[in-house]
């Protein structure tokens, strides 16, 4: 079976902020936030204070993935030449994304240049309350005006949005509000992250945003579903269950796997991160999650 990953991450060196603050790298994979919080970011023996594109390719390698798309976001810090520099060595294996802080003076120019000087043709926002927009700025709509001339340009462009909108109860989980720059923008490929990162006991506000976003032009993809069900581990009946419930709502069509790695492998290994949830597909559904609904999101 062919294999594209669709959520995968590469960074020079920890850099992260959001809610906790800023993350200072301590060595040997781990970090700590401004708020004094440590955590492993990176396995062992897979990085020091960075996991290179090199790293990715051959964890990709040993599991017979052939691509990988390049996600970016505040966790590990906005990477954008690192990631666009490792997608242009290795133009075969990895597609790179780009990301900025819709907030900051230049936003439309940097979009520009992504867009056009680059070439890039992912853009990815994380706006989680947790890691990302909602974690240092004031609560705002993802279809409101912060974003509205983004999306419009994103969307005359072909390229595809990517975004990360958190965990049911969040400020930033706000699917219908996706579902109306979806509709907007009939035509602008979206791909949710992390199955709306629903945690235990998060049934019922997961079926209400999957209903939101039965939409031609919106994906979701899988990363993280193991993380997000701590401590639940390996195989992971709610995860599992989660996506058969996803299956049921939206289509197997509609769903897309990706790792989030590196750090779901300080807690479990890529292996069991590809084949916990094949038992929810038909022989064709993993086919198309594992390969083909990228193909089409991304239009690889």
């Amino acid at each position: 079976m062919k294999v594209i990953d669709a959520h995968t991450h590469v960074f020079e060196s920890l850099a992260g902020f959001g809610a906790k603050g800023e993350l200072r790298s301590l060595g040997a994979g781990r970090a700590r936030w401004a708020n004094g919080e440590e955590i492993q970011m990176i396995p062992p023996g897979m990085g020091d204070r960075e996991f290179t594109p090199e790293t990715l390719i051959a964890l990709m390698d040993q599991h017979g993935v052939e691509k990988s798309v390049l996600l970016q976001g505040s966790f590990y810090g906005f990477q954008n030449d690192y990631t666009y520099e490792a997608a242009q060595r290795y133009p075969d294996r990895l597609i790179a994304s780009a990301t900025f802080d819709p907030f900051c003076k230049q936003a439309d120019s940097l979009l520009n240049r992504f867009l056009t000087e680059r070439k890039i043709r992912v853009i990815k926002f994380e706006t989680s309350s947790g890691g990302g927009l909602m974690g240092y700025h004031t609560d705002f709509a993802i279809d409101g005006e912060v974003f509205s001339s983004i999306f419009q340009t994103i969307a005359k462009s072909g390229a595809t949005l990517v975004l990360d909108i958190g965990s049911p109860g969040m400020a930033s989980f706000q699917p219908e509000a996706v579902a109306n720059v979806a509709r907007k923008y009939p035509h602008m490929n979206i791909v949710v992250c992390h199955l709306l990162a629903p945690r235990l006991g998060d049934d019922k506000a997961l079926a209400e945003g999957l209903k939101s976003l039965a939409l031609e032009n919106v994906w979701l993809d899988l990363a993280a579903v193991p993380w997000n069900v701590s401590p639940e581990q390996y195989p992971y009946p709610t995860g599992i269950h989660y996506i058969e419930l996803a299956k049921s709502i939206v289509g197997a069509e509609k769903l897309i796997w990706g790792s989030d790695v590196p750090s779901p492998l300080t807690r479990d290994s890529y292996e069991h991160l590809m084949n916990y949830m094949l038992g929810a597909f038909t022989p064709q559904e993993a086919e198309n999650v594992f390969y083909n609904n990228a193909v089409k999101a991304f239009s690889l």
